[in-house]
């Protein structure tokens, strides 16, 4: 990981001090949670994918970096409705933002987030661009909507999982890739194909976070082992290891953790029945194959720095422990 660091550090510097920048909060309480929400955490994975996509692209501009923000101002938007939805009491390793200032608040703050987002866009002047953000915003939701109708169901399949997390995590990630090769005026074939990159890329990253969901530490993840089974999430590693066993067993587990009945012990020993079964590596290696596909994507460019490093990416996505 500290390679990963040191290799994206001038990078990483850049975009931290573009998110330093006041977003022109009038309001003290918003521009507390904002900072709250944006400063000293996050790997900032999404503008990272905006500014190599249009440094691939050929892009020289010194706005880069301003630009990549909105990225990470939709991504922490996002978290702070999450959270509220989730009842989520840890994010990052620290109270989540509706434990300290109450859920109202972490909802209006993700909505100034989105709203800075969208200025920022509008900022590049380009019309494809905040119609691709539009979009995106778009298809967030309707992931957050599809998984609030699938909680608790524990005969969620592949397709309806691979739904979810394609438009709830994946699509911004292509949306990041896509616009920094609108920005450096790409053609439509390379604007397609570092978005399907980005898409790639972004499925991999969730299967990994779910996959950490139950074979990480709190101290390592940041927050709850076993999280989303005890919000009703049931993630890929679920849905695999559910597979293993006969319909009856399977009633049993659902109707034991959806009445929320189960104890703290039930959800330890359930958490090392999957992490025992071969759900996992199952997963793992459709990460590795989502991978592959990206790296597939990056053949027809030329070799160049960005190119590398992009690649490191999806390294870092597999290697990551948190």
């Amino acid at each position: 990981m500290n390679d990963f660091l040191d290799r994206f550090r001038p990078h990483l510097k850049e975009i931290d001090n573009a998110l330093n920048q006041s977003l022109g909060a009038r309001v003290p309480v918003v521009a507390d949670i904002v900072q709250y929400s944006l400063l000293g955490a996050g790997k900032r994975i999404r503008p990272l994918l905006f500014v190599l996509s249009s440094h691939l692209c050929g892009y020289k501009g010194q706005d880069v970096y301003r630009l990549s923000t909105l990225f990470e101002y939709v991504h922490a938007a996002s978290l702070l409705h999450d959270d509220v939805l989730d009842n989520a009491d840890l994010r990052r390793r620290k109270p989540s933002a509706r434990q300290v200032w109450g859920n109202p608040a972490a909802v209006l703050g993700g909505d100034f987030l989105y709203s800075a987002a969208s200025a920022i866009a509008v900022e590049c002047r380009n019309l494809e661009l905040i119609r691709l953000l539009s979009d995106v915003l778009k298809r967030m939701v309707e992931g957050q909507f599809l998984e609030l109708d699938h909680t608790h169901d524990w005969k969620i399949t592949r397709v309806e999982y691979m739904e979810i997390i394609t438009a709830k995590t994946a699509a911004l990630m292509g949306a990041a890739c896509t616009s920094g090769a609108m920005v450096a005026g790409a053609d439509e074939k390379t604007i397609e194909r570092l978005g399907d990159f980005g898409l790639k890329l972004g499925i991999a990253f969730q299967l990994m976070d779910d996959l950490l969901d139950y074979t990480s530490s709190e101290e390592v993840f940041g927050k709850p082992v076993g999280k989303d089974l005890k919000e009703g999430k049931i993630t890929l590693p679920l849905v695999y290891f559910l597979s293993e066993l006969d319909s009856a067993e399977v009633e049993r587990l659902a109707e034991l953790f959806k009445s929320q009945k189960a104890a703290e012990t039930d959800y330890a020993h359930f958490i090392r029945r999957v992490r025992a079964s071969k759900a996992i590596d199952k997963v793992r290696s459709e990460a590795l194959e989502y991978i592959g596909k990206a790296g597939e994507v990056l053949a027809f460019f030329a070799d160049s720095k960005a190119k590398q490093d992009l690649l490191e990416l999806g390294g870092y996505v597999l290697a990551r422990h948190h």
